[in-house]
């Protein structure tokens, strides 16, 4: 059987239909899909309905996979449940920060390089998409000066950063734990071994190192405005079994917001990530 591959917008986003299960854990197959990574920053497969066995070799064909301390299921532990049901998820807690644009693994010494999330529930109410950001786009859409100047630019990321977004006035012990969670510096323009540029922005970012506070926010949130037009963002609506592929450091993501009682439930798995080129 054939499969389809349909570009989705002019600069983001492939969806590949007829392919599933065994079919995807194929030598060329995760060529093809890293190629199209590299060309679209999202790969889509539609109902694809990897079970874990499936998603974790097929993870290992397009990378090195991270195992996760806090993954949900011992037999699995490079699989992270991804949901807002505490009994499923000892992370449940803080999936309200996923509402806000991000790029994961940014308090790491180095960012994923990819982040593959399948769909085993989705909301009964049509919530709970997501959204990518294309950052290649919106850099190379700035003028050259401006994209020269940020070149030089390096910025802090934590986690507290992005947990004050959801809970402006954390109490003391909460602060704590949050800032148990090492902050790290990274280029704000990550440049890979290709010679293409991204910009590496989203919650996490903090402050702009070199500059006051005020001044570093205020950069930060014009950059953000501007790479989250509608012109360089992509919106998936989930099916059962979907499996999308994004490039972390080129796409900022988010979910829209969905309840602590949704039925909302993926299964994720992460690529290690690549220093970016001085």
């Amino acid at each position: 059987m054939g499969y389809t591959v349909t570009e989705l917008t002019p600069t983001t986003g492939v969806e590949i239909n007829g392919l599933s299960g065994g079919r995807l854990v194929d030598p060329d197959v995760a060529a093809e899909c890293r190629d199209a990574l590299e060309r679209r920053g999202v790969v889509i497969y539609r109902e694809a309905h990897l079970d874990d066995d499936e998603l974790v070799a097929f993870s290992r064909l397009l990378g090195e996979v991270v195992p996760l301390p806090m993954g949900g299921d011992p037999a699995h532990p490079q699989i992270q449940k991804v949901t807002r049901d505490a009994s499923k998820s000892k992370l449940a807690a803080y999936r309200e920060g996923t509402f806000f644009w991000h790029i994961d693994g940014t308090t790491a010494a180095v960012p994923d390089k990819a982040t593959l999330l399948t769909a085993r529930q989705i909301a009964d109410d049509d919530t709970g998409d997501t959204e990518f950001a294309n950052t290649y786009a919106a850099y190379e859409s700035l003028p050259a000066a401006e994209r020269a100047e940020l070149e030089e630019l390096r910025v802090v990321h934590s986690f507290a950063a992005s947990q004050l977004l959801v809970y402006p006035d954390p109490s003391p012990k909460e602060r704590a734990a949050w800032d148990r969670n090492p902050s790290r510096e990274h280029p704000l323009v990550w440049t890979r071994r290709s010679g293409r540029r991204s910009m590496v922005l989203g919650s996490t970012a903090a402050e702009v190192v070199g500059r006051s506070r005020e001044e570093g926010r205020a950069l930060l949130d014009r950059l953000l405005d501007w790479a989250t037009q509608p012109r360089f963002v992509l919106r998936h609506s989930w099916r059962v079994g979907d499996l999308v592929i994004w490039d972390n450091t080129g796409m900022l993501h988010r979910a829209r917001p969905y309840g602590e009682h949704s039925a909302r439930l993926m299964h994720r798995t992460s690529l290690a990530g690549e220093e970016a080129v001085a």
